[in-house]
């Protein structure tokens, strides 16, 4: 199974913000584009994968977002940002909870799920314009691809994640991180992956 992660140094840790104003919610708009790259298609969604969102903005960071397209999920291009702040809002203290079908939210750090992911045997790749052409690397079917916002990833974060993951570049210029996303996911798909 495919998963990404997206990390924001700054994206809102609290259902508070105002969906009409998403910049001011941490730059929520970002994540949002990145998610909708990631799952949905033409008419369809991607239900094969994962989408992480690892958000450290104020007033509780850190939380993780886990979210996997089901069935009985509602969900619409137009409305991804409401279902953030659901899913935000229905956080309880110290353990995971599954706040709507498929999607779930915890206090957790950024590199503690990236090491649960490579206990569980994961190929991690993480996104970086200096990397290896991702046309020419090995994927194996469990894979993750971390990418940051338009601040990207802290160093304390990048030099552990440099240690433990492949880098990999999907051009020589730079781009949004959900245009990003959307040239993962076809490199992808092209494989069969």
């Amino acid at each position: 199974m495919r998963e990404f992660v997206y990390f924001s140094q700054s994206a809102r840790t609290s259902g508070n913000f105002d969906v009409k104003d998403l910049m001011k919610a941490g730059r929520m708009d970002i994540a949002i584009h990145s998610f909708i790259q990631g799952v949905f298609l033409s008419h369809g969604f991607r239900k094969d994968m994962k989408f992480h969102f690892v958000f450290y903005g104020m007033p509780d960071p850190p939380k993780h977002i886990e979210i996997q397209i089901k069935d009985e999920l509602e969900i619409s291009k137009k409305d991804v940002g409401n279902l953030i702040r659901k899913i935000l809002y229905k956080y309880k203290e110290g353990k995971k909870t599954e706040a709507l079908p498929g999607c779930f939210i915890e206090k957790k750090s950024f590199l503690k799920l990236i090491d649960e992911m490579i206990d569980e045997g994961k190929e991690i790749f993480l996104l970086d314009k200096r990397g290896e052409d991702i046309r020419k690397v090995k994927i194996p079917e469990d894979c993750v691809f971390i990418l940051g916002d338009h601040e990207g990833l802290p160093k304390k974060e990048l030099k552990r994640l440099k240690e433990a993951a492949n880098m990999v570049s999907v051009g020589n210029k730079m781009y949004f991180a959900s245009q990003t996303v959307a040239v993962v996911n076809n490199e992808l798909d092209y494989r069969g992956i």
